[in-house]
C-alpha cells in the first residue's frame, strides 16, 4: 500500500520542481561544511575567484572577504532579530561593497553574485538541499529545504504533510519564525525569504515578518472561468514562480526593502506576487517601447505605493534605459505625503520631491536622471514641451482623479514622448471614459495591464472584508408647525412669492437636515455607545466622517460629553472661511504626524478621529477598525473612504466595519459594478471622437458670423452676445456648446486639443456670460438663511432604530457584483433563507401568515430597486420574526445545535491553564465557517479545505488552541451542523 508522508509527498515534490539544469541537488548530509557553519565557504571562495579578476590573480584576498562576512553573521547573535545583519549582508550580495584590492590599494567592487549573465549556467552555482542540519553546542535544528547560491543559503523552506489535518503551512511558517529565527538567527542573515507549505497552500515571508503577513504566490490567469487550482498543482505553480534562480535574484535586487516601523524597529518588506508581476509588466512594456501606456488597478490597501517603489528601483537599474527619469505623479498633498513617506522610508536613492512648479520645470528642462515625486497641478503653468526624451516614465497615482481640468493635457504636452502608467486603487467604471482612454491600452484585456481586485486581496489576506451595519437615523418633521412658522417669517420680512420659494428650497436641502443639532446629538450618543461596546474592547480604533467642518466641531462637542475630551480629536484642513476657534483642529505637517502616531499607538488614549475630507484618502492606519459614516459620499470617494478600515492588523482584526447613518450600501454596490465590454469600446473609439471635434467646434462658432474673436474686454463680449441676442438663437447656441463641452471633456487631456484651446475658452466664456443665474435667491438666503434653519431645527426629531442587522460585503459578494452574476446579493440571500424556513412549516398558521407578509413585501417593492435599504430593513424584520417563530415551534436550526455542541466542547476544555472565553471562541468559529462554507461543501475538496483552514487559523493562530483532538471534534460538529 502506498505511503504518503511529509518527506515523500511535499518536501521531495518541492525539491524535484526546483531541481533543474541550473540547480543541482545535494543532500544535506553531503554538503561540504561543518554543522556550525552558515556558508558553504568552498563554493563562496570559488565564486569570489570566478567573478573578481583582482581576487583571481591573488586568491588569498577571498579569505579577507569571507572574514568580513563571518563578522556580519556573528553580529546577528547579539541583536534581538537578524534583520539589521540581513540588511548589511544584502549590501554585499548586491555589489554595493568594495575593498582595497586594486592597483595601489584602490577600492574595487566585490562581486559575490553575477547578475549580468543569469542564463549562463557557469556564472552562479545553485544547489538545493534537503535535511540541512545546523548545530551549535547542544542546540540542533534541521531545515527541510535550503536553496543555495554561490555558497549562501538564500532560501529556507519548511514542509508539512498534506494528509494530517492538524498541520498546515501556518505550523511550518511558525516553526521558522518562532523557533529557527529566534534560536539560530545567524543562519537567516543571508536569507532572501523563507517559505512554508503543507502541499495545499504555499506562503512566503521575510525575516522577522509575522506569520499572518506571509503571502501566497499566484500566477495571473486571464481565464476567469478556468477551474480553481488546488493541492500540489497550486504549490507547483508557486514554486516555479518564486524558487527559480532568476526570481530569487530579482527579489534580492528589486523587490526587497528595509524600513523602520512605528516602534523604531528595523523591518524587512518583500513584494507580494501582484507587485512583482505588475512591476515586471511595466518594465517589459517600457523596454519593448511599442505601447507607451498602461492602466493598473490594485485594490485599496494592497500595496500600491510599494508597487511604485519596486517599479522605480527596477526601471532605474535597466542598462537599456540609460538611466531614465521616473515621475511619480499624484494629485493631492495628502497622497504626496503618503507616497513620499513610503519612498523615503525605503531609502530609495536619487529621490527628489518637488516643492514648486519652477523646481519641477527646472528638473525636467535639465533632464535630471532622478525619481521625481510631484503633483499633477505643478504642470499647470508648463510652457509647452519641458522634456521630449523617450526614457521618461510617469506613474500617475489615482489616475481617474488626476485627469480633471487641463493638468493632464499640460503634462502630456510637457512630456510628449513619455511612458504613462495610471495606477488606481478603486475599480474604474464605464463613466470614467478618460481614464481608460488615456491609460488603458487596446492591447490589454479588459483595459487593464494588471488587475488585483477586492476579491483577490481578501482571498490572499492582503486586505480584510468590509461589514456594513445600517443604523439609519429617521427624521420626524412637524411639517404643519414649520409651515406656520415659515409663513409668519415671510410676513415679517415682506417676502415675495419667488423669495419664499428660493428660501424654502435652500432650507429643505439635505445639508440642513443632516446638520440638525438634535440629530447630531443623538447620533453622537449612538456612536459613543457603539464604540464602547464593539470597538474599544477589541483594542482597535475608529473614525467619524461627517458633513463639513462645522459638523466636525459639533460632533466633537457631543462626543466629549459621552467619551471625554481625550478620546477624540478633529483633523481638517485650513480654509479662509474657517473660524479662528478651529485652529487646534488644523494641524501642520509635523503636528499631523504626531496625531497619526498617537492614533496608531494602541496604548494612547486617542481612539477616535473626526474628519470631513482630510484623511479620507492616503490614510493608512491598520488599527482603524470602525468608520462611522454620516456624510453622503459617491463612487471613488466613497470606496476610498470606507477602505480606510480594511487593512490587516494582526492578530484579532477580522474585518473592517462601516456603521452607516445615511444608507450608502447601495452606492457601494453600484460603484463596484462596471461593464468591461463598454470599457473596451471606450478604448477603441477614441479616434472616432477625435474626428468629431472639428465639426462640432465649427457648428458652435457658426453662431458668431463676423464677430472678431481677437477683441477682448467688454467690446468683444458685447459683439458676441449681440450675435445670439434672441432667446431661440441663445438656446440653440447653448445646445451646440454643450455638445462641444462634453466632447472636450471626453477627449481631455489629448494633446490634439491644443489647436482648439483658444476657441474653446472663448466659447466657454461667452456661454457663461449668457447662462441664467438665480441671484435674487442667493441674496434672500444670505439675509434670512440662519433664521430659516433655526425654524426647521425646532421642529425636527431624530430616532435611531436599534438593531443588530449587518450586511456582510465579503469577497464572494464583491465578485458576484462585479461580474454581474447577481445584483442584489444580500437581499436575495435573506429572501431565500426566509422562504426555505417558512416552507418547512406549511401547516402552521403562524408561518402561513409570515409567508403572506413576504409576498406582500415583494409586491410592495416590485416596481423599485429591491436593494433599497427600506426594503432590506422590512425584510430583516420579517427574518427576525421568522426565526422567533421557529424558536417558539421548538425547531432549532442545525447551526444553533452546532453552536451548542461547540460550546460544550470548549467548556470541557476550559481550565486553569486554558482561560479561554468560550463564547468568543464559538462566535469566531461560527463567523469564519459561515463566511467560507457553501451548499454541499462537505462533499468537495475545496469546501473541506477552506473550512479546515479557517478553523485551524481560528484555533491555532487566534486562540492558541493546538490540540489535534479538539480540532477533529470541532470539525466533526461543523461538518454535521453547517
Amino acid at each position: 500500500m502506498a505511503q504518503f508522508n511529509e518527506a515523500n509527498s511535499v518536501r521531495d515534490f518541492v525539491r524535484d520542481v526546483v531541481r533543474s539544469s541550473d540547480v543541482h541537488f545535494v543532500p544535506g548530509s553531503e554538503l561540504p561544511r561543518r554543522l556550525d557553519e552558515v556558508l558553504l565557504e568552498g563554493a563562496l571562495k570559488e565564486a569570489l575567484i570566478r567573478l573578481n579578476p583582482e581576487i583571481e590573480s591573488e586568491p588569498a584576498k577571498a579569505d579577507e572577504v569571507i572574514y568580513n562576512l563571518r563578522a556580519i553573521l556573528l553580529s546577528a547573535r547579539t541583536t534581538p532579530h537578524p534583520v539589521v545583519a540581513n540588511e548589511e549582508l544584502m549590501t554585499w550580495l548586491t555589489g554595493q561593497k568594495s575593498m582595497p584590492f586594486g592597483a595601489n590599494g584602490e577600492h574595487t567592487t566585490v562581486r559575490l553574485i553575477d547578475y549580468d549573465h543569469l542564463d549562463d549556467n557557469s556564472s552562479n552555482q545553485w544547489m538545493v538541499s534537503t535535511e540541512v542540519t545546523f548545530k551549535l553546542g547542544r542546540l540542533e535544528k534541521r531545515f527541510d529545504l535550503v536553496l543555495w547560491c554561490n555558497g549562501f543559503p538564500l532560501v529556507v523552506g519548511e514542509a508539512k504533510t498534506p494528509i494530517r489535518p492538524a498541520y498546515t503551512w501556518i505550523d511550518a511558517a511558525a516553526q521558522i519564525h518562532d523557533d529557527y529565527e529566534q534560536s539560530i538567527p545567524q543562519f537567516f542573515v543571508p536569507n532572501v525569504f523563507s517559505f512554508a507549505t503543507e502541499g495545499k497552500d504555499f506562503r512566503y515571508g521575510t525575516v522577522g515578518m509575522p506569520v499572518e503577513l506571509w503571502g501566497p504566490w499566484r500566477e495571473d490567469t486571464t481565464d476567469e472561468n478556468a477551474p480553481a487550482k488546488i493541492g500540489l498543482v497550486t504549490v507547483r505553480e508557486a514554486v516555479e514562480g518564486v524558487l527559480n534562480p532568476r526570481a530569487v535574484l530579482e527579489f534580492v535586487r528589486f523587490f526587497t526593502l528595509y524600513a523602520t516601523d512605528k516602534k523604531h524597529r528595523k523591518i524587512k518588506i518583500i513584494a507580494r506576487f501582484q507587485q512583482f508581476q505588475a512591476t515586471n509588466l511595466i518594465v517589459e512594456r517600457v523596454l519593448l517601447g511599442k505601447v507607451k501606456q498602461g492602466l493598473i488597478w490594485h485594490f485599496q490597501g494592497s500595496g500600491k505605493s510599494l508597487l511604485m517603489v519596486f517599479t522605480a528601483l527596477k526601471l532605474r537599474a535597466m542598462a537599456e534605459l540609460t538611466n531614465p527619469t521616473i515621475l511619480i505623479v499624484v494629485d493631492r498633498i495628502d497622497l504626496d505625503t503618503q507616497i513620499t513617506g513610503t519612498f523615503n522610508a525605503s531609502d530609495v536613492p536619487g529621490l527628489v520631491s518637488t516643492d514648486s512648479r519652477a523646481q519641477l520645470q527646472n528638473l525636467l528642462s535639465q533632464r535630471a536622471r532622478k525619481i521625481i515625486i510631484t503633483t499633477i497641478h505643478k504642470f499647470g503653468e508648463a510652457p509647452g514641451v519641458l522634456d521630449d526624451r523617450q526614457n521618461i516614465i510617469a506613474m500617475v497615482d489615482e489616475a481617474h482623479r488626476t485627469q480633471e481640468g487641463d493638468y493632464g493635457q499640460k503634462m502630456r504636452q510637457a512630456l510628449p514622448n513619455a511612458f504613462l502608467f495610471g495606477l488606481t486603487g478603486t475599480p474604474i467604471n464605464k463613466r470614467d471614459r478618460n481614464t481608460f482612454m488615456w491609460f488603458g491600452a487596446p492591447e490589454d484585456a479588459g483595459g487593464y495591464l494588471s488587475r488585483y481586485t477586492f476579491h483577490d486581496s481578501i482571498r490572499d489576506g492582503a486586505t480584510l472584508p468590509l461589514h456594513f451595519e445600517p443604523r439609519l437615523s429617521e427624521l420626524h418633521i412637524d411639517q404643519e408647525a414649520i409651515d406656520a412658522a415659515f409663513d409668519e417669517l415671510a410676513t415679517e420680512e415682506r417676502l415675495s412669492e419667488s423669495d419664499k420659494i428660493a428660501l424654502s428650497k435652500k432650507a429643505a436641502s439635505i445639508e440642513v437636515l443632516i446638520k440638525t443639532p438634535s440629530r447630531i446629538a443623538k447620533i453622537a450618543a449612538d456612536i459613543a455607545e457603539h464604540f464602547r461596546a464593539k470597538v474599544e474592547p477589541l483594542g482597535l480604533k475608529a473614525q467619524v466622517v461627517v458633513y463639513d467642518k462645522a459638523s466636525c466641531v459639533a460632533y466633537k462637542t457631543e462626543l466629549d460629553r459621552h467619551l471625554g475630551p481625550d478620546v477624540s480629536t478633529i483633523v481638517m484642513s485650513k480654509s479662509r472661511g474657517g473660524s479662528p476657534d478651529w485652529a487646534p483642529w488644523t494641524p501642520g505637517a509635523d503636528e499631523l504626524e504626531q496625531v497619526l502616531a498617537r492614533f496608531n499607538d494602541p496604548a494612547d488614549p486617542l481612539k477616535v478621529i473626526i474628519v470631513t475630507s482630510k484623511l479620507l484618502t492616503g490614510f493608512d492606519a491598520p488599527i482603524l477598525f470602525c468608520q462611522y459614516l454620516d456624510k453622503p459620499l459617491k463612487e471613488h470617494t466613497l470606496l476610498q473612504a470606507i477602505t480606510r478600515t480594511n487593512r490587516v492588523y494582526p492578530p484579532d482584526k477580522t474585518h473592517g466595519l462601516i456603521v452607516d447613518y445615511l444608507g450608502i450600501f447601495d452606492d457601494v454596490a453600484k460603484s463596484l459594478a462596471f461593464d468591461e465590454k463598454s470599457v473596451q469600446q471606450v478604448i477603441s473609439n477614441i479616434e472616432e471622437l477625435k474626428k468629431q471635434l472639428a465639426l462640432t467646434m465649427e457648428t458652435a462658432l457658426s453662431f458668431f458670423p463676423g464677430v472678431d474673436r481677437t477683441i477682448g474686454g467688454y467690446e468683444g463680449l458685447v459683439q458676441a452676445q449681440s450675435a445670439i441676442a434672441d432667446e431661440t438663437t441663445k438656446d440653440a447656441f447653448g445646445l451646440a456648446y454643450s455638445v462641444v463641452s462634453q466632447l472636450w471633456e471626453a477627449l481631455s487631456p489629448d494633446p490634439m486639443l491644443a489647436p482648439y484651446r483658444d476657441d474653446y475658452r472663448w466659447l466657454t466664456d461667452v456661454y457663461e456670460s449668457v447662462r441664467p443665474s438665480d441671484i435674487s435667491g442667493r441674496l434672500v438666503w444670505h439675509a434670512l438663511g440662519a433664521k430659516t434653519i433655526d425654524l426647521i431645527n425646532e421642529h425636527v426629531q431624530v430616532e435611531i432604530p436599534q438593531g443588530d442587522e449587518t450586511i456582510v460585503l465579503d469577497a464572494q459578494t464583491i465578485e458576484d457584483l462585479m461580474t454581474g452574476k447577481r445584483q442584489d446579493v444580500p437581499v436575495e440571500e435573506i429572501e431565500k433563507q426566509i422562504t426555505a424556513r417558512i416552507a418547512r412549516h406549511l401547516n402552521n398558521p403562524v408561518f402561513i401568515e409570515l409567508g403572506q407578509r413576504l409576498n406582500a413585501l415583494r409586491d410592495k417593492y416590485a416596481d423599485i430597486q429591491q436593494s433599497s435599504l427600506e426594503f432590506l430593513r422590512e425584510l430583516l424584520e420579517l427574518a427576525r420574526d421568522t426565526v422567533a417563530a421557529e424558536k417558539e415551534a421548538n425547531d432549532v436550526p442545525p447551526e444553533e445545535k452546532g453552536r451548542a455542541a461547540l460550546t460544550d466542547l470548549f467548556e470541557a476544555l476550559k481550565g486553569e491553564h486554558t482561560p479561554i472565553i468560550v463564547s468568543n471562541v464559538v462566535d469566531r468559529i461560527d463567523e469564519v465557517v459561515r463566511a467560507v462554507r457553501f451548499e454541499g461543501w462537505q462533499s468537495t475538496i475545496r469546501g473541506d479545505q477552506e473550512v479546515r483552514q479557517a478553523l485551524r487559523k481560528t484555533l491555532y493562530v487566534q486562540f492558541k488552541i493546538r490540540d489535534n483532538d479538539v480540532f477533529e471534534k470541532a470539525l466533526k460538529y461543523i461538518r454535521e451542523y453547517y
